[in-house]
């Protein structure tokens, strides 16, 4: 079967392909080559298909909103009630991660609930069925795996996180290692690694990697490629164990790519600030720059309650440095599972956490309604204003309940207003300044 990757390497320009390159301000020629080259993906649904999301090189930085079930809180209903605020306020992709209940049902209903582009986990509902009918993980039947694989991608799920750069030389790299600060965070990749260790044999994910590739290949489902070693506290950013597996997971892009399989690579979601930029260059230089999906993240550890903050931090940096994916972080992190409000707010500080990012990275594309929406600002033109904001309900409401008693506008400042004051003399030789376009 056909893919993105395929048909652009035979020169073919999609339809998915002039959609991203509309929506990005490029040329359709350069889109198609990236796709060629590995460098962008582009994901879409097999039945939602409104909608397609670009990912990669040049690309606007994309934003994943994350929903899913626990064992201590499974109602389909608030999954597909949290699916729809992610898409409502803005996230480009979403992650269904269920981890109980019927989770064929709730991928289903998920699917059915958005036009986005759904992801999920394929490790989830495969270690969770082993558990229910074996009692135990380790009992997971390979077979069963593959075929849940197959089944998910008919489902119509978009793109999978598949732990493939799991094997014995990366266990053995941590074992050595003989510690970590935050131990290992990834649920499937910790399952996976039980796995391997109780039944003492080789990850069939990246044992049987080809299978993997033919059969997301065969829906044109993109490969995410999972790190289930990725650290979970800033302490451990760049450990042996993590940077082996980033090797392992950047030459399997590159095996995927060669099959024909869309393919991306998954990143950390605790780094210190100042490891973030080397991260990114590590995984774009050994990858022939294939697209980056980065897990916050998460640039300090005490945060809790505040960790959308934290992770906007990290993310700006992300997409300024690079990467082309954010999962996004809500206030929930850490200490419970999200609930709607969760949802809305992850979704949109990681939003405006990745413009900040592609100010810089897509300079002269990213901040073109920042240098509208200042002249606007400066000139009192508010409906003008709010038509370049990110979040133009949220600032009318604010305005709206608060304005100022004289002028009608911003309380802020009241008569003291620079802007307003300006005005009387600065503000026609401002507006003459050919720096300001």
């Amino acid at each position: 079967m056909s893919t993105q990757l395929t048909k652009a390497t035979e020169g073919i320009i999609t339809p998915e392909m002039e959609a991203v390159a509309a929506q990005e301000g490029l040329d359709p020629e350069l889109i198609r080559e990236r796709v060629a080259q590995g460098q962008i993906v582009i994901i879409k649904g097999r039945f939602n298909e409104k909608r397609v999301a670009g990912i990669g090189k040049g690309l606007s930085t994309k934003i994943n909103a994350s929903i899913g079930t626990s064992s201590d809180i499974c109602d389909v209903d608030h999954e597909r009630r949290k699916a729809r605020i992610a898409e409502e306020h803005g996230a480009d992709t979403l992650m269904e991660l269920s981890a109980a209940g019927d989770m064929d049902e709730i991928r289903r209903a998920v699917l059915r609930e958005v036009s986005i582009p759904v992801g999920n986990v394929p490790l989830y509902q495969a270690f969770c069925e082993a558990i229910q009918k074996h009692g135990s993980p380790s009992k997971l039947d390979p077979e069963a795996l593959f075929d849940l694989i197959e089944k998910q991608c008919e489902d119509g799920i978009a793109f999978m996180a598949i732990h493939c750069g799991i094997n014995l030389f990366t266990i053995d790299r941590m074992k050595r290692q003989g510690y970590r600060y935050g131990g290992l965070c990834s649920k499937g990749g910790t399952l996976m690694i039980q796995w391997m260790m109780e039944n003492n044999r080789e990850n069939p994910l990246y044992e049987q990697f080809d299978r993997v590739c033919d059969i997301l290949k065969k829906y044109d489902t993109v490969l995410s490629l999972g790190n289930g070693i990725r650290a979970g506290a800033i302490h451990d950013s760049l450990d042996r164990a993590q940077m082996a597996e980033l090797i392992l997971n950047c030459e399997l892009a590159e095996i995927a790519r060669e099959r024909g399989c869309q393919s991306m690579v998954e990143g950390p979601g605790h780094v210190p600030l100042d490891e973030i930029e080397a991260n990114i260059i590590l995984q774009k230089k050994m990858s022939n720059d294939a697209p980056y999906y980065m897990l916050g993240p998460l640039p300090c550890d005490c945060g809790a309650a505040w960790d959308h903050v934290t992770a906007a931090i990290g993310a700006a940096h992300s997409a300024m440095y690079g990467a082309d994916l954010i999962c996004y972080i809500t206030p929930a992190e850490h200490l419970a599972l999200p609930n709607e409000e969760d949802v809305a707010i992850g979704v949109k500080v990681a939003r405006l956490a990745a413009h900040i990012g592609d100010v810089v990275k897509l300079k002269g594309r990213a901040d073109v309604m920042d240098k509208q929406i200042s002249k606007d600002r400066r000139d009192f033109r508010w409906n003008e204003q709010f038509k370049n904001m990110l979040f133009p309900e949220d600032a009318r409401a604010i305005l709206e309940s608060r304005k100022s008693l004289s002028h009608k506008g911003c309380s802020m400042c009241g008569e003291l207003c620079a802007l307003k004051n300006a005005a009387v003399t600065l503000n026609a030789y401002l507006k003459g300044d050919k720096r300001n376009g």
